[in-house]
């Protein structure tokens, strides 16, 4: 049976790949839709395992890394830098509240 992809990677994924797409293409709209997007792929995928309260509690820090990177991107650690830290963070946090598995 083929190991799935850990919630955690795909969460930290959406919101790199959110900002290249919008990057790339110079459309914000269509970089937040990605985000969008990579934001619902997780929450499907964490239902099951994490339930509702830590799926709802991903989406806030989600939001949250998204608007730290806005912030963080006007200092000197500059915007793919910001993007990457908060991607990190984010994937962290995903890894302890969906991935981990408990020791028994």
């Amino acid at each position: 049976m083929p190991r799935r992809v850990p919630v955690a990677l795909l969460a930290a994924l959406s919101l790199v790949v959110s900002f290249a797409v919008a990057q790339l293409t110079g459309v914000r709209l269509l970089g937040g839709a990605v985000l969008v997007v990579g934001a619902a792929w997780c929450v499907v995928r964490a239902w099951r395992p994490a339930g509702p309260v830590r799926c709802a509690a991903l989406v806030l820090l989600g939001a949250g890394c998204f608007v730290a990177s806005h912030v963080l991107a006007r200092t000197s650690l500059g915007a793919w830098a910001s993007v990457a830290l908060v991607a990190a963070v984010l994937g962290v946090a995903t890894w302890f509240l969906v991935d981990r598995r408990p020791r028994a």
